[in-house]
């Protein structure tokens, strides 16, 4: 058994990140690491300059699973772009807007969004705060929290709670989805046939496939993200391996 972190993530809305162009901004369809340890931080209050805050946040192991299919939105958004001939080697893009003048352009960019979100996180490991630390800044959170934009606010109180698991699977399945938050198609039976997305658990073997995604945090000062191994679970698969 070891302990697990585990809450809910309820949204009318959310937006949560994938591969980003300059005139689109896709979003998966559940959070990724990076996005988890990012929610963590504003919690406890890790400012995105704070380095080593934002290094000691890593330590943690995050698995995520839908328990709703959540819907796809799309928004458009007019921005304003410099020519790299009018604007060479600026220091942001409002001093590449400057230098450009008049040879400013306007393009159409898009913004994906997914409706009706329902999301369990479990979250485990050691590291500069223990679990019930972040549970209780979690409560209380230093920042507030929302769901990839500032657009994207919380439906309902996280709820977070610890208790020990054989795996990140069964803690996600323990999480109790409030009445109120139940829609018609979910339930809680349901919940497998969605899967779990998670960080590589120590003790077991890795599933057959494994995926690789941008979405370890090295330096968020510089929005730089390295690749980390995902796992896809089953529950129907972590369950036998544990009976054997």
């Amino acid at each position: 058994m070891r302990e697990h972190l585990t809450f809910l993530l309820a949204a009318p809305m959310a937006s949560f990140g994938g591969l980003a162009g300059h005139e689109r901004r896709g979003s998966e369809t559940v959070p990724l690491r990076s996005a988890v340890l990012g929610m963590l931080g504003a919690a406890l209050g890790v400012d995105r300059m704070d380095a080593a805050g934002q290094k000691a946040l890593r330590t943690y192991r995050v698995a995520v699973q839908a328990f709703l299919a959540s819907k796809p939105l799309r928004d458009f958004h007019v921005a304003e772009t410099a020519p790299t001939a009018s604007a060479k080697r600026p220091n942001s893009r409002q001093h590449a807007l400057r230098m450009a003048g008049r040879d400013v352009n306007t393009i159409l960019t898009t913004r994906d969004y997914r409706c009706d979100v329902l999301v369990g996180v479990a979250i485990w490991g050691e590291g500069r705060w223990t679990l019930a630390q972040i549970a209780r800044r979690l409560e209380r959170p230093k920042f507030m929290l929302y769901l990839g934009r500032k657009s994207c606010p919380l439906a309902s109180p996280l709820n977070p709670r610890i208790a020990g698991y054989p795996s990140p699977v069964e803690a996600l399945a323990g999480i109790e989805i409030p009445r109120w938050l139940h829609f018609r198609d979910l339930g809680n039976k349901d919940r497998s046939r969605f899967l779990v997305f998670s960080d590589p658990v120590e003790g077991r073997e890795p599933p057959p496939r494994t995926a690789s995604m941008p979405a370890e945090p090295f330096n968020r000062r510089t929005w730089e993200f390295g690749e980390c191994e995902i796992w896809p679970l089953r529950g129907d698969q972590v369950q036998s391996d544990i009976a054997e």
